[in-house]
Order: structure tokens, then sequence, then C-alpha cells
């Protein structure tokens, strides 16, 4: 597990660090400036020439600092200060010193003519972003993208990214490496941020475990050392023993998404698999997916009579198919017609267990709003962007510039956990949880995709994990499946089942590539 915090909650931890505790912020910074100095030399040969271009606040002082140590080192080194110096902190103003009596090449960007540049330090704003780039700022960064240096390394983040989220604030530097500090900031996981610091390097530079706290709540992500979470499997057990996945999904010629949620719920381990759907998907699916249960129905037998509800014999069908399962997935492939709202309603009444919610489940609740009254702490939804946009009424390019806002906002009110689907997904619960998925490539962008989740999902809560668990584990071996497949294969050709296939192939102890 990573912790991932924001520029706000890390000045927290910084100072808390500096003032309560006690360490210096001058020894943070020298910490900070040798683990970027570490990262440089590994990319370095003698000859070579760099830029540090400096911010006058205390991310321009590490990048004076590491500028400073890389000149003791014997390279080619030149501070660039960009900004009025005359405005800097202190610790810039005791960094720039310094480098002044070592006799350090520096310069105001006003009067720097760009020239070669094997490796550029980019220590202009660092975390504490908060408006767009304008006037001279813009102009630098523009120029520094311009300049396409050998390397360039961030210093905390790329200048013109949102430490919180990702978002590109007017302008932004490309880096090649972004040396952060403490904790991995929460925009290099949001994209477009995450494409902007490509490889992320976290250096503990000395702030104590205590200094956390005073960023709660914070969000989280999953690495390879999390797969140990999965559920394990005894030895004396029955198919019994690993759960029962109800999934109800699949409307005339939209067997697929059955198949695909069914098939992954297998890969992730439930013991038993039924599948709910229409009558004209028996026999399709009894081929498909020979290993499941199938149970089918007729549209007509779901029907409302005015003032009465739904016929008791629905009622009680779904009574008895929603008290089989130990986990339902409601929504994949059901279509949009009328009926569906009655089916939705049915099962959301009628159940008392997890519920994975997706795709024309999630439209139905969108068309009829009235159906959120009957969420409970055990639902699960799974919508995309647009899906979330017909959830809440607001534009999928709002959302998309806050996804771990819009999950958590959408959980917090309404009492359920919320996945969040984009290239970065956030799971978020009523707690006000929130894990950022870090796993995951372009490769996985295709039809079934999200069917292929939402099974996981399902598998995992039916092995015993609770909802916001299962959810978030289940969409970081969702993402890690696709970036299987994209290490062995490449980046074009994968299939929804193929991402269902190698969900199969993960387990507790890690991945065999």
């Amino acid at each position: 597990m990573r912790y991932l915090v924001t520029g706000e909650q890390m000045k927290k931890i910084d100072t808390y660090t500096i003032e309560t505790v006690g360490i210096p912020s001058l020894v943070l910074m020298e910490r900070a400036a040798m683990a970027v100095t570490r990262e440089a030399m590994a990319r370095l040969k003698q000859g070579d020439h760099i830029f540090a271009v400096c911010g006058t606040g205390n991310n321009g002082a590490d990048g004076v600092a590491a500028a400073r140590m890389l000149a003791l080192n014997g390279y080619s080194v030149t501070v660039l200060i960009a900004g009025d110096p005359k405005r800097g902190t202190k610790e810039f103003h005791v960094q720039k010193e310094i480098a002044q009596k070592l006799e350090i090449p520096m310069a105001e960007w006003k009067d720097f003519l760009p020239g070669r540049c094997d490796l550029l330090i980019d220590a202009v704003f660092g975390v504490g972003l908060t408006r767009e780039v304008e006037g001279e700022y813009r102009e630098v960064l523009d120029t520094i993208n311009r300049m396409h240096p050998g390397t360039v390394i961030a210093v905390d983040m790329p200048s013109g990214i949102h430490s919180a989220t990702g978002q590109v604030m007017g302008t932004a530097v490309k880096a090649d490496v972004t040396v952060t500090f403490g904790y991995e900031k929460l925009g290099s996981v949001l994209y477009p941020g995450r494409e902007y610091c490509r490889q992320v390097v976290v250096e503990d530079i000395g702030f104590p475990a205590v200094s956390l706290k005073q960023a709660e709540p914070f969000a989280w992500t999953y690495g390879r050392e999390d797969l140990d979470r999965i559920p394990g499997r005894p030895a004396y057990s029955n198919k019994g023993t690993f759960g029962k996945v109800l999934l109800i999904a699949g409307s005339g010629g939209m067997s697929g998404a059955a198949y695909l949620a069914g098939l992954a719920a297998y890969r992730t381990g439930a013991g038993l698999v039924k599948i709910m759907t229409v009558e004209e998907n028996r026999e399709i699916l009894l081929q498909q997916l020979p290993e499941a249960i199938l149970t089918a129905y007729r549209k007509e037998d779901i029907e409302e009579k005015p003032g009465r509800g739904l016929s008791p014999s629905w009622e009680e069908r779904m009574e008895k198919e929603c008290g089989w399962a130990d986990v339902i997935v409601l929504g994949p492939g059901l279509g949009q017609d009328p009926y569906v709202r009655l089916l939705v309603k049915s099962v959301l009444t009628s159940a008392y267990v997890p519920i994975v919610v997706d795709a024309d489940g999630l439209n139905a609740i969108a068309a009829w709003p009235e159906l959120e009254q009957y969420y409970t702490e055990n639902i699960v939804i799974t919508p995309h962007l647009g899906e979330m946009a017909r959830l809440t009424g607001r534009p999928v390019s709002q959302i998309q510039k806050a996804v771990a806002e819009t999950a958590l906002e959408y959980s917090g009110s309404r009492g359920i956990v919320c996945v969040l689907k984009d290239a970065a997904t956030a799971v978020a619960n009523r707690e006000g949880q929130c894990y950022m998925n870090s796993s995951g490539n372009s490769c996985m962008a295709k039809a079934g995709s999200g069917d292929v989740l939402a099974g996981t999902i399902a598998g995992l809560l039916s092995q015993g994990m609770e909802p916001f668990d299962g959810a978030a584990l289940g969409v970081y071996i969702h993402g890690l499946a696709g970036d299987r497949y994209k290490e062995k294969y490449g980046e074009n050709g994968m299939l929804a089942r193929d991402l269902a296939e190698e969900i199969g192939k993960i387990g507790q102890r890690g991945c065999v590539l």
C-alpha cells in the first residue's frame, strides 16, 4: 500500500515535522536535494551540461541545493532563477548564498539564452501550485518543453501540475522522472498528471510516521505486494466455501456481458455463478459458460399492476434467487426497456447481500432516481464517466477534472461504495476513504472490460471481503491483468475475455509473467 497526499496535506506534514517534531527544514531540504542528485547522477556522464530551473520558493531551494551537489561532483551546472529573487523564502536565500560562495554559475531566467541541455532539473513550483500559470512563469515552462532536454527531472511534482487533481494548470513541464518526497502525490496518479510525471521515485527524507496523521483522511493505492489481500483457499473446502454469485445480466442479443462477468467471477475465485437472464440467452450461455447455473425469465413475467405493485409470483421468485446468493451483480447488458426499472427495483428491495450495480442497472437508476431510496451500505456502484454524469446531472468534463472528489461526494451522500471508472479509477466509501488505482493501461479500453471488472469485484465479495475492500482490490487486480497482457503481447490486441483469463493467473504470492 502506498499513501497518496495532496499538496495541502503535504504542507501540514511538513509544518508538523518542522515546528512540532523539531526537524529543521534545511535538514529535510538537504536530504531532498541528495535524492534528486542521486537520480540525476544515475543518468549523467561526465561532460554533460545541466540546467537547474528554480523558482524562489522552497521547491526552488531544493533545486539550487541539488545543483550545488552536482557541481561539487564535477558536473557542469547552471542555476536559472525564475521569478523575483527578492521575494524568495528564507530557505531559498540560504541555498542561493551557498551556491554563490561556491561560484556556481547563476542567472535570472529573463537574461538566459537557451543552449544545449543534457539534463534539466525542474524546481519551479513543486506541490504548492493552486492557480493557472500565467505571464513570465508560463513562458518559462513552455520554453523548458521547447528545449527538449535529454532528461527532465521534476522536483516533487512537474511544474504546472496540480498536486491534488493532476490537472494541467494552463501549461506544465513534461518530466521523465519525478522525485517526490515523503509520500506520493495524488496528482501523480491521476491523469493527465500521471503522463507528465512519468516515472515517480518516492524518497524518504525523514518525515516521521506520526506526521502522516496530520494529513487524514488521505488516499492510497496498491502495488503487487498487496496481492496477499486476495482471500486464501483452505485445503478442506468445497464450492460453497468460496461463495455464490448471482449475475442478473443480458438482454436479447446481449449475452456477452453476462458471459464476461460470469467468467471473471469464476476466474477471481467464486465457487458458484448463477446467471439470471432472458430466455433468449439460455442456449448460447449454456455453450459459452457451461460451468454456470442458468435461470431464465421472460420480460412478460415482470409487470407492475396499478396500485398493487409487482406480481406476487415474481416477488417470490426474486426473494428466492436473491436469498440463494452471497453477492449479486446487477446490470451488465440488461438494456433499457421499461421492464428493467422493475427488475432493478425488485432486486434492490429483495436482496440482503452485497450488490454490484453496473451498466444498465445504473442507467435505470439515473432514469428513475427514486430507485436510490433502496440503496444500502452493501451497494457497490461501478459507473464510467458517462454513467456518472447521468447519475449526478453534471457534465463529463467537470467529473473528469475531479474524479476522486465526485466519487467521495456521491458515496458519502448515498452511504454506498462508488467505483468511478476512469484511466485512474477512484473507489470511495461513505466514511471518506478513497482508493486511487495505479494499475492498468489503454489496452483495456475495449468493449466488455467493465463487465469483467463487475465480475472480478463480485468474485472477491463472494469470498467474504467487505464491499469497499473488495472493490478496491478488484479494481487493482483488473488493471494488473491489463498490465500483464500488455507486457506479454502488446497493447492493441487484447479482448475482454483475455483480461478475464489473465485475472485467473494472478494469485496471492504475486504474478509469474
